[in-house]
């Protein structure tokens, strides 16, 4: 007998309060942590908050995923002005062994804990495209300002905006790091060989590590160029601050003539 298990994920905000959401549902969550509530309804129902803004459903409706987002409205944090949407299917064919195909996973038997990897995953991959994009914005902005650079000569941002935008970037970085673990295999794989090979069948499938590694080398790109422009911007400031000193002593020297004179 085959049955087909669809999981779907929407991206929704940049962070969602993890606590405030345990606390509101009221209900036991099957599994928790600081970063993450995963639930199970009944048999084929569960849902996922992920604090990276990313919530996964299973066995719900279009109408009940929509309720359930909106429903906790008040813990998104910068929430989106369009929700970002992914969806992975998970085949069940007795006798199957796990094969991955274009846009899902045949499996012969599948439990909670199967469920919940392929959430998990598919939810980091959803994080990686939302962190792709930030750090590919970040290059464009960079780039304009090296463009300006080559035609110009000169580097026309002032200190405050350089070093927002600095702060906007080690914040991608730092956000990164502290909800991607693609390199860090989550407890319930550990002693059991099937869910690891799932586990580490799904990273493959999602291009996890490579595109990880693609968000990195942007940052590492952005933080080069950073530093030659923090250089540019401290030589533009001592350069002033030496013509500043000049005036002042020429202003000196100026008012002791004065007074001679006169």
């Amino acid at each position: 007998m085959t049955r087909s298990v669809k999981i779907t994920a929407y991206l929704v905000a940049n962070q969602l309060d993890i606590k405030g959401i345990k606390s509101f549902l009221d209900i036991k969550p099957k599994a928790d942590s600081s970063s993450e509530l995963f639930y199970k309804l009944s048999e084929e129902k569960y849902k996922y908050f992920f604090n990276y803004g990313v919530i996964v459903f299973t066995g719900y409706t279009d109408e009940e995923i929509k309720w359930t987002i909106k429903s906790v409205n008040a813990f998104q944090r910068n929430p989106m002005t369009q929700w970002v949407k992914d969806e992975f299917d998970i085949r069940v064919e007795a006798g199957r062994s796990i094969t991955f195909e274009f846009d899902g996973v045949i499996m012969g038997d599948v439990n909670d804990r199967a469920i919940r990897i392929a959430m998990f995953n598919l939810a980091q991959s959803m994080a990686l495209d939302h962190y792709l994009t930030v750090s590919e914005n970040l290059l464009g902005e960079v780039t304009a300002f090296t463009h300006q650079l080559e035609k110009t000569g000169r580097l026309r941002i002032s200190r405050n905006n350089m070093m927002r935008f600095l702060g906007r970037a080690l914040n991608a970085q730092n956000e990164i790091a502290e909800n991607i673990y693609i390199f860090d295999a989550p407890e319930l794989v550990w002693d059991d060989e099937y869910l690891d090979k799932l586990h580490q069948g799904l990273i493959k499938h999602f291009d996890l590590r490579v595109r990880f590694s693609e968000v990195e080398y942007t940052l590492r790109t952005i933080e080069s160029n950073l530093a030659v422009f923090r250089e540019i911007i401290n030589q533009r400031e001592s350069s002033m601050l030496e013509v500043i000193i000049i005036i002042l002593i020429l202003v000196e020297v100026f008012d002791l003539f004065i007074t001679k004179l006169f």
